[in-house]
């Protein structure tokens, strides 16, 4: 087939699909993702997911506790023992978690957010039984290894962690900087889930042990297994390994902060070991799964989300004035934020960028998006949703991600839904009542040419990295 006839026919897809009713477009099915849900007596959530398409299984378990379940002064602890949790525990001595399932042909890994943290293996079917061991050892049975060597070891790699994700890279310091200026103080989301080398230089023994006895319990977590299993084999496992261990103590209250708004634009510069200035626009927003959070995805879809996107293509690929563009929503459990983000190219100044993002965004609330923009958002959205449903990795950390955000797993479909029902009336409508109100402007320059920041002289000066990476390491 030549290029020519293979590009037509791409086009004429394109036109079919661009002209098919709405209504059949939305019927590209988002499969019922099939689950059964139970608890043990001891509080840890169970939730079954079978899948024999493929002689895998993933294991994803939550704990209910992230940076934002920290306290001022003392973050960073939930980030901590995400390295902690492989460090060992009473039948799994140090590097055996990753060398037994790594014989067994599986693997794993963890993540910490501001709302929660994970672990996660997957591997041949015949190896469940060897992950849920290895889980339920860790969650009831660390805590007597668990020393001052282990401690220190580990808080010494998320320092390290935190020089080369933070400190010592381009911009990696907007991140913190935004959040401090964005939330009030004490806001569990006002501080980096990494934490500060201060707080982790502080953590004693007794705050970590403290720490992993409230929230590292059954009560405070939930189990997903998705793949190739026998459920009542999973059942018996999940009983014998998780079954006694005992329920940790009450919960803390969780805060529950009232939403954030700004009242006025807080303009920040900061200077950095970096070539091209960029600068940060970060508006606070809702919570995820809220009514306003799916049209704020598409507002960032159609203002940065492709080569076709309004700012991309009129500042990076028309203009060539922007190295990059970025916009999204991202909503969590107690807060949201919508951000754009700008880099100039050689020779660009922030504020022309700047001026011509601002007309985008007008004009996006004074007109709308067009049906096509709407509907390219809504398909890239798609994409990604299904992309997330192809494996058994992948389903059971969105199980997991359903469970806890929305209240329960089987949330797939009404999450599909929720953006099919998104119009350009409430694209139009968010555009102009979340992106018209104040925001954090935060210009990143190189060193000594801080004129260039939004907000010239006014801008409020951030110390600078080398500064920080050398000051608060220790």
């Amino acid at each position: 087939m030549t290029p020519r006839i293979r590009r037509v026919l791409a086009l004429a897809a394109a036109a079919l699909a661009a002209s098919a009713p709405a209504a059949a477009r939305a019927q590209a099915a988002v499969p019922a993702l099939r689950f059964e849900k139970y608890t043990l007596p001891n509080g840890l959530e169970v939730v079954l997911h079978e899948d024999h398409s493929v002689p895998l299984v993933a294991v994803d378990t939550w704990y209910h506790v992230g940076s934002g379940d920290e306290k001022p002064g003392r973050t960073g602890f939930a980030h901590l023992f995400e390295h902690i949790m492989f460090m060992g525990s009473e039948h799994v001595p140090v590097g055996a978690f990753d060398r037994w399932l790594e014989a067994a042909g599986g693997n794993n890994n963890g993540s910490t957010t501001e709302d929660r943290t994970n672990y996660y293996e997957w591997m041949p079917s015949n190896a469940l039984p060897l992950a849920l061991w290895l889980d339920a050892d860790r969650m009831g049975r660390l805590l007597p290894t668990m020393d001052q060597a282990k401690v220190d070891l580990q808080r010494d790699v998320v320092k390290n962690e935190r020089r080369q994700r933070v400190d010592n890279v381009p911009y990696g310091r907007a991140d913190e900087t935004i959040r401090a200026a964005l939330y009030p103080a004490g806001h569990p989301y006002s501080w980096p889930v990494i934490g500060s080398m201060a707080d982790l230089s502080a953590a004693t023994l007794g705050d970590v042990k403290n720490f992993f006895r409230t929230y590292y319990a059954p009560n405070n977590a939930t189990l997903v297994v998705a793949g190739d299993f026998a459920p009542d084999s999973v059942r018996a496992w999940v009983r014998q390994y998780f079954g006694g261990i005992p329920r940790g103590p009450a919960l803390p209250a969780r805060p529950d902060p009232a939403r954030v708004t700004l009242a006025r634009d807080t303009m920040l510069v900061l200077e950095d070991n970096v070539q091209l200035p960029r600068f940060y626009y970060t508006w606070p927003t809702v919570r995820v799964f809220t009514p306003d959070d799916a049209p704020l995805e598409i507002l960032a879809a159609v203002l940065a989300g492709d080569k076709n996107s309004r700012l991309y293509k009129r500042l990076v690929y028309e203009q060539q004035t922007a190295q990059e563009v970025f916009a999204g929503q991202d909503g969590g459990r107690l807060a949201g934020a919508f951000a754009l983000v700008v880099t100039a190219k050689p020779g660009q100044t922030p504020a022309a960028l700047a001026a011509a993002a601002d007309e985008e965004i007008a004009r996006l609330a004074r007109e709308g998006p067009t049906a096509r923009e709407l509907d390219r958002a809504k398909n890239s959205i798609r994409t990604g949703f299904l992309d997330r449903l192809a494996s058994v990795n992948t389903k059971a950390d969105v199980l997991n991600t359903y469970n806890y955000f929305a209240g329960t797993p089987g949330y797939a479909q009404r999450d599909a839904a929720r953006y099919d029902a998104v119009t350009a009336a409430d694209v139009q409508r968010v555009a102009r009542q979340y992106l018209a109100a104040h925001k954090v402007v935060l210009t990143v320059v190189p060193a000594g040419q801080r004129a260039l920041a939004l907000g010239g002289a006014s801008a409020t000066p951030v110390p600078g990295a080398a500064a920080a990476a050398g000051g608060g390491t220790k």
